[in-house]
């Protein structure tokens, strides 16, 4: 990480104008590292708008570039969906779905590569046939387009809310309601800009509709939800936000229910997906088992 402090001349300007001066970095690069969180104030995250102070240390890091071609590799995939248009996996907890920072290889795009040369530069270089993706610690079922036309229709059929995602989630209390509606919107955390939070002045809408499926003697509750919107980290976001956050999940419930449960991830699975095929009209509904760590975890609570 490279720092400056900033001198008596520069003292009142804007802090992209400010580091796009002392670092040779257009404004816009300057502005996507500070969003990112790469970007410090006397060792605290940055604020877009902030005006620099003498004496001020900036701080800030370039991160290395994914790399344009990904490579096939040949990892196991479960593939639940397959036609000449689309594929579905079912991605296991593990893994990252394309290569990036501290990922370069081993992603879900690398194996999809291996598997399907043919989607090679669908959807621009990078994140091959991805319209939609799954954290890094979710499992479940995940859809990849296989060829441009596809990739289009398919990212207008988001937008229309044309695809029906439900989750399975294990989280923590007691929820008061059977049922409910989660409308917050979602945006980049102004303290930790690698998190997400509930922004009523920045965040764009988003939309989370839940209904409770067992309870566990207050501690724990598993909910089914489903989603009107797609934000980053959006489930975990939503149900932190209520004071309920997703059993095991390493950013947003502190790592209490890890410890008590044994997670290592959190609780959160893509259990169904479903959506009417853009290219055949055909109705594809596909469903996916609780994956046998988090099966395990409702086996303990249940006392088997």
């Amino acid at each position: 990480m490279r720092t400056a402090s900033v001198s008596a001349e520069r003292e009142g300007a804007r802090l992209d104008s400010y580091l796009s001066g002392v670092s040779g970095l257009s404004r816009s690069k300057v502005q996507k590292l500070i969003a990112d969180g790469l970007v410090l104030i006397d060792g605290e995250p940055a604020r877009k708008n902030h005006l620099v102070s003498k004496g001020e240390k900036v701080s800030w890091r370039v991160p290395a570039p994914p790399p344009e071609d990904i490579l096939p590799q040949e990892i196991p995939l479960t593939v639940v969906f397959k036609d000449e248009h689309l594929a579905v996996i079912d991605k296991p907890a593990s893994m990252v779905m394309y290569p990036g920072p501290g990922h370069a290889s081993d992603t879900l795009a690398n194996a999809l590569m291996a598997l399907f040369p043919e989607m090679e530069g669908v959807g621009g270089r990078g994140r091959p046939g991805v319209f939609h993706r799954l954290d890094r610690g979710t499992s479940g079922l995940v859809a990849v387009a296989l060829t441009e036309a596809s990739f289009r229709a398919m990212v207008e059929l988001m937008k229309e809310r044309g695809v029906e995602r439900d989750y399975t989630a294990l989280i923590t209390g007691d929820l008061t309601s059977g049922s409910g509606t989660i409308d917050a919107p979602v945006a980049r955390s102004r303290g930790n800009r690698k998190r997400m939070a509930v922004d009523m002045v920045a965040g764009k809408r988003a939309v989370s509709r839940f209904k409770v499926v067992e309870r566990f003697g207050g501690e724990f509750t598993l909910v089914e939800v489903s989603l009107d919107t797609g934000r980053t980290h959006q489930i975990r976001v939503h149900f932190h936000h209520i004071g309920h956050p997703v059993a095991g999940d390493p950013e947003y419930s502190r790592g209490r229910s890890s410890r008590e449960l044994g997670l290592t991830r959190q609780f959160l699975h893509a259990h169904r997906l479903s959506f009417t095929h853009p290219m055949t009209g055909e109705r594809v509904y596909l469903l996916s088992e609780l994956p046998q760590d988090l099966a395990g975890v409702l086996d303990s609570l249940r006392g088997a």
